[in-house]
């Protein structure tokens, strides 16, 4: 279900791409915690609770830490985070050495980090919309622009590294 440039021009669903990606996600948890106030899930267990909020700490401080990286990378490079514009220069270092979506898999890190140290099983469920959205819309938007902005070495680019890990 990969779609174009063009098809995303005449698809009126492209006014999703108007949503930040990060917000996407923060949309996708907020959806998640209607259930949770609803249907809390408890954790009785002091000794689960405690190593579920330590993990969920480490996973949201890796996701900001990659996050960072990823958009100091940018940043520096000065090229666009936007879905669907032309960058100025293909990243291909730091975590892009390992990801060709590092920003994403970073948001995934951070919202399930969150979801761990709130101990909030619900929003959990939601992540795989979030995730099709991103997989089935975003990236091959993305991948579109940068195939035609980069051809051969996008292609290379590509042949090196997996879009996630």
């Amino acid at each position: 279900m990969n779609i174009t440039v063009n098809q995303w021009k005449k698809n009126p669903i492209r006014l999703l791409l108007n949503i930040p990606v990060p917000w996407v996600f923060v949309l996708g948890y907020l959806v998640g915690l209607i259930p949770q106030f609803l249907f809390p899930i408890a954790i009785h267990s002091q000794k689960a609770s405690i190593i579920i909020k330590i993990i969920g700490v480490v996973l949201f401080l890796i996701g900001a830490f990659f996050a960072s990286w990823s958009l100091i990378i940018f940043h520096k490079a000065r090229t666009t985070t936007t879905p669907g514009e032309t960058s100025k220069k293909l990243v291909m270092s730091g975590p892009y050495k390992i990801s060709r979506n590092p920003m994403y898999v970073s948001l995934i890190f951070a919202y399930l980090g969150e979801a761990g140290f709130l101990m909030q099983a619900w929003p959990i469920l939601f992540l795989p919309f979030t995730l099709f959205y991103v997989n089935q819309i975003v990236i091959p938007l993305e991948e579109e622009v940068l195939k035609k902005d980069f051809n051969l070495e996008y292609e290379n680019y590509c042949s090196r590294v997996h879009r996630w890990l």
